[in-house]
């Protein structure tokens, strides 16, 4: 298969998403992207996160949270990595994938909470970091049967 590649010859996907993130075949009608270039301040992409989890769009929220990981100071990008894959984990527990949802909340719940005392921008890391370990707790306990669409709301920040 070979992969869409934009002018600098940059690995680019320019198959349409469906709301969960995944690829529909090309000319099939997707929701709007996310731009691979999108550089907009920390605070807004935060916003922006926000707003797209709340509307139950977890990947979409991941790719802006990965797009200010790409760009972010080096001492932040863990924390923007951990948000991001934070996202991605609520994606898989709507796309029905219990053991993709623990393993990147898990993931994205320990890159944040180190950031506990020092997050910039409002991020509650603290918060972030129980809130995905809750989600993972009750994915062990109960599988996807533990998690309801409604319970998969992160509150960036505090």
């Amino acid at each position: 298969m070979v992969r869409d590649r934009d002018t600098a010859g940059r690995p680019r996907n320019a198959r349409p998403r469906d709301a969960l993130g995944r690829p529909l075949p090309h000319g099939a009608e997707g929701v709007e992207p996310i731009p691979d270039d999108l550089d907009i301040p920390a605070g807004e992409a935060l916003d922006l996160a926000q707003r797209l989890i709340d509307e139950g769009s977890p990947f979409r929220a991941h790719e802006v949270l990965e797009a200010v990981w790409k760009s972010a100071p080096e001492a932040e990008r863990e924390l923007w990595r951990g948000l991001a894959q934070v996202a991605v984990g609520l994606t898989h527990a709507q796309r029905g994938n219990a053991g993709g949802s623990r393993a990147l909340l898990s993931r994205g719940a320990d890159r944040v909470s180190g950031y506990a005392e020092t997050a910039p921008y409002g991020i509650d890391a603290s918060g972030v970091a129980r809130t995905a370990r809750e989600l993972v707790r009750r994915l062990d306990a109960s599988g996807l049967d533990g998690v309801a669409p409604d319970d998969l709301g992160v509150r960036l920040r505090g």
